[in-house]
Order: C-alpha cells, then structure tokens, then sequence
C-alpha cells in the first residue's frame, strides 16, 4: 500500500518526501528554500553558482525562517574552461551585445570554482542535507559529512551512475528522467550534444532494482499525480524543481515565471547555447539563432561564462528572448503562481486522494 510516510521522511527528518531541487542561478531564494521546510518538505538552496560569502548569509537567513532540516546543493566537479573557439562563439554574441546596447564580449576570465570552499562551509555549518550534481562527494568528504551526522544525496541520470553514487556512500538518490529542466546530473562531460536521455518511468524503476538505497524520483512532477506514479514506480520521494520556480518565495524573473505560465507540452527543447552543457527550457530566440549560427558553443561552464552578461543585461531589461528560461517538460499545467507552503499542501492533498 502506498504512504506519503516514506524512508526518506525518516532519512531526512522530514514531514512529506517532497524535496525542492536546488536549481542554481537565483531562484532558491532563503523564503523559499525555508518556506518549503516550514511546509514539511525539504527546501534546498542552490549554492553551485555562488561564493562561500554568499552561501554563509543564505543558510543564516534559513535558519533565522526556520528549525527544520534543509540541504545546500552545488556542483561536485567543474571542468577546467576551454575557451578554443571562442572567437566564433564571441562573432554570434557580438550581435546580441549590440541589440541589447552592451559591451562587446571581452576576453573571460577564469571560472570560479568554490565546490570545496562551499563544502568545507557547509560541514563549518554542520548543514543537515548536502546534495550534489555532476557526481559525487570525494572519499574524505563523504568520510567527513558522515562524522558530522550530515545525510548527503547525489543526482544521477543512469543506473550506473546510481551504482557509482551507492558505492560512495550518499543516503539517497535522485533519479532524473529527461524530462526534467535546466541541468541534469550527468557526471560526464564528454560534450554529449543532448546528454543521457532516459525518461523517468524508465528510469526509477531500474534504478530501484539496482541499488539498496532509497531513489527520489525528479523530472516532469507538478502535482499529486506525478507523487503517487513515482512512489508506485518504488520511489520514496519526488524532487520538484519547476514547481517550485514559480512560487511567490522563489526568486525567479517575472519574465521567466510568465514564459512557464504561456509554454505547452512542446515548448521546451535541450541545448547547450547557454551553458555548454545540456540543459532543457523554453525556446526562445537566443537558442534559435544561435543553433541556426552553426557555431559550436564552448564547453561548459565556459560557454555559460561568456553569456552570463548577455543573460544580466537581458533580465536587468526584462527581456526573455535572451534569459535561459530554464523548465520541464510539463511547465505547461503550472498556470498561476502560489506561496511554497500553498504548493506543497496541494501536492499533499492531491497525492492522499489517490492513496
């Protein structure tokens, strides 16, 4: 018999097995990462993309909202920046940057890398939830977050990257179907143009058999329905990112928030024009031309490094044609915004009517 009462509620200290993905780049704001917690799930704050400072500052205003347990998510491994052709890359982004009335691209700087700072913070913290993407924690972090009592997760989108994540020692997986937005954890960066491309009702169920731990199931969950067939399929938790984007805490742009609210089934494609790195959203026009250039984007992250200006100027201009409007495959049943504690009452009530 299906319960919302699952392992990972006991796992993580949590009411509901409800986890909001740690999406990078702003969205996961203090509010809404604690208002997910105060509401009896697992609020997390996406930490890949800032400092050490910044993260410090986050996870005191968490704790200042709440008590409950919460996870910090960043990136496990960053490859080092190739920048080989980025004069052709820099040729397409010379008409953006002029469209938008900014600078021509310059040469970029170094990627930050503050995994480690961010790491060692979080253990500082004594954090109760680290979650990580694009692989796992080393064989000394792992030793350390579990001498502090800390649970961790890793994201996955293989079996045999659920393997790899069990044999490290996390406490739960999560398994990403294709369907799910932005950045899925593939721990390779082989420059796959559209990554691995298993859908979730494959992929749950094979991960389940593989391993002994418990899998949360991520991609394309919106509402109670989505809970339950994860949870039939043998997970023991849903992780919801595109939900929670358009929550009242989150901090996404209204333009993004109103992309999700116009997009249907068929409004989001995987590409690599951002980032280097497949990643799904919602068409626009940044991604049509840019593919339609023929250029090949640099590796990530130092494709995301030389459009992180174009993408500033662009929401400072509220102008969604060039944002990475990041979403899954079923953004379009989300249509009206709500408070995070009002999305996770909803996905309750829903799922128990199917129990």
């Amino acid at each position: 018999m299906l319960t919302l009462k699952t392992s990972v509620c006991e796992t993580f200290g949590i009411t509901y097995p409800i986890i909001q993905a740690g999406m990078a780049g702003g969205a996961t704001t203090p509010e809404l990462v604690a208002a997910v917690s105060e509401a009896g799930g697992l609020g997390t704050l996406g930490a890949a993309y800032m400092t050490p400072e910044q993260v410090e500052a986050a996870v005191e205003m968490i704790r200042s909202l709440t008590d409950q347990p919460f996870a910090v998510n960043f990136f496990a491994a960053t490859p080092p920046d190739d920048y080989t052709n980025l004069a052709e890359v820099q040729q397409v982004l010379r008409l953006f940057h002029a469209e938008l009335d900014i600078a021509e691209p310059q040469a970029p700087s170094q990627t930050a890398d503050f995994s480690s700072a961010i790491f060692g913070l979080c253990v500082d913290l004594r954090v109760p939830v680290i979650s990580t993407a694009f692989g796992c924690l080393t064989t000394e972090q792992m030793r350390k977050a579990k001498a502090h009592g800390i649970r961790t997760t890793a994201m996955v989108t293989t079996v045999g990257e659920a393997l790899e994540a069990e044999h490290a020692g996390v406490d739960a997986i999560v398994a990403q179907g294709s369907e799910a937005g932005g950045h899925r954890s593939m721990f390779s960066f082989d420059g796959t143009p559209a990554g691995t491309q298993i859908g979730l009702f494959s992929l749950v169920p094979q991960i389940v058999d593989a391993v002994k731990i418990p899998v949360i199931a991520a991609g394309g969950i919106t509402d109670g329905r989505g809970l339950i067939a994860a949870l039939a399929l043998g997970a023991e938790g849903v992780q919801l990112g595109t939900r929670f984007l358009v929550a009242a805490e989150a901090g996404t742009h209204t333009v993004h928030k109103q992309a999700i609210f116009d997009s249907g089934d068929d409004s989001t494609v995987v590409t690599r024009s951002f980032s280097g790195r497949p990643a799904r959203g919602i068409k626009n026009r940044f991604i049509e031309e840019f593919e339609k250039s023929g250029t090949s984007p640099l590796p990530f992250p130092s494709q995301n490094t030389v459009t992180k200006e174009l993408r500033l100027a662009a929401a400072k201009n509220g102008n969604a044609d060039f944002l990475s409007l990041w979403a899954g495959q079923s953004a379009g049943m989300l249509k009206e915004e709500g408070t995070a504690e009002t999305i996770v009452q909803s996905l309750v009530a829903e799922a128990e009517k199917l129990i």
